[in-house]
């Protein structure tokens, strides 16, 4: 990945649709910011970051819409993902790119739903930081798919 798509890449995981506009796709990028903001504030998803960093992860899961925010795992690595492709030259460069987004979106996703159940090592990590942890195993393994498969057709 070079230089200019880890800029986009970076102002993405900042707010969906600020790659986009820096790519100069500024109809997309205005949707993205459109879409985030409405997932958003749908899903009382800012509320429950103030209250999950000041440690209430019960207050966090109550505010929680989990019908609205469902969709913003995708919608946000799908961003991210169209970013660094559209900065890497439509990802001719790099097929496979989506990989790691697909599986961390659909890993964070997981995280989400099991969250107000989920406890590791004794901690309810809740709505916020569960779904976080859950990008780690799936960009990994998005990543060794993509591995595996372009070793055996590049």
């Amino acid at each position: 990945m070079n230089k200019n798509a880890i800029e986009k890449l970076l102002w993405s995981i900042a707010l969906p649709g600020f790659g986009q506009l820096l790519n100069q796709k500024y109809v997309k990028g205005v949707l993205f910011i459109f879409l985030e903001y409405l997932v958003n504030i749908q899903s009382n998803f800012n509320e429950a970051i103030i209250s999950s960093f000041h440690g209430d992860t019960n207050t966090s899961i109550e505010q929680i819409n989990f019908n609205w925010l469902m969709f913003y795992p995708c919608l946000y690595f799908f961003s991210m993902w169209d970013a660094v492709k559209d900065a890497n030259g439509g990802g001719k460069n790099s097929p496979f790119l989506f990989l790691p987004f697909v599986f961390a979106a659909y890993f964070v996703t997981i995280g989400l739903i099991y969250s107000p159940d989920i406890k590791v090592f004794g901690v309810l990590f809740g709505p916020i930081f569960l779904p976080m942890l859950f990008v780690i195993p799936g960009v990994i393994i998005g990543l060794v798919i993509k591995k595996f498969i372009t070793s055996f057709i590049i």
